[in-house]
């Protein structure tokens, strides 16, 4: 699944109602230059700015973001009609959409979005013989599907989607489970071990334990040199 980052100091149903019919994957963080720093850590697809409630402080930041590295992740500017012609939202933005618009609407502004920007080159991610449909859900290693559960799913996408990172079991219980998750972090042992039993022995350690700290995706040759070796 694609993943939508909202930045709004509202929640997303007071923001942008459609966003939750949607079912998307959704990470809202506040409307705040310090939101811009860990953007390309969330992976997102897309980037929707509240516009709404104080435009000029959202155009400043849109600003910021068009000068940024972001990896030319699309951006899309909530707006009220009344704002529409305030700022040069054309210079900042990628795609617009209003407060009303409909779940239908903005679906289809969204793979519109996609379309013209490339995205949807962006639903396979790959670790040497590890594949991830995050549009299908499909994930399969060495051509053998693997039947996952949505949270093994969206663990094991997290972590390849950024490979070599280091994730403490707390980040991980925090971007997978969210805020609101209370269960220990044991949880994410517990998925890491139901992954690496999918995977098989001979691709398990494509999940490699950093001993003290957490778990990463590793690099395909590490992961073979060390698939003898017992995981922790």
């Amino acid at each position: 699944m694609a993943r939508l980052v909202l930045l709004s100091d509202r929640s997303a149903a007071e923001a942008l109602p459609a966003l939750g019919a949607l079912g998307l994957d959704l990470k809202t963080e506040p409307l705040a230059p310090a939101s811009l720093a860990h953007l390309k850590d969330l992976g997102p697809s897309a980037v929707v700015v509240d516009g709404e409630e104080n435009p000029p402080h959202a155009h400043r930041l849109l600003a910021l973001l068009a000068g940024a590295p972001r990896n030319d992740v699309p951006v899309i500017v909530l707006l009220s009609r009344a704002d529409l012609e305030r700022y040069p939202w054309h210079e900042v933005a990628d795609e617009l959409v209003f407060s009303g618009t409909s779940a239908a609407e903005l679906k289809l502004r969204l793979a519109m979005l996609a379309r013209r920007t490339g995205g949807a080159g962006e639903a396979m991610l790959k670790l040497g013989p590890l594949a991830i449909n995050t549009e299908t859900y499909q994930v399969t290693v060495s051509g053998r599907v693997l039947d996952l559960t949505y949270k093994e799913f969206e663990l094991l996408r997290f972590l390849v989607s950024r490979p070599g990172r280091v994730f403490t079991r707390s980040a991980l219980l925090s971007e997978v489970w969210g805020y609101n998750f209370y269960g220990g972090t044991r949880t994410v042992d517990v998925h890491v071990r139901r992954l690496r039993a999918k995977l098989g022995s001979e691709h398990e350690a494509l999940i490699e334990t950093i001993r003290g700290v957490g778990y990463r995706a590793a690099d395909p040759e590490d992961a073979a040199a060390n698939a003898a070796y017992p995981m922790g």
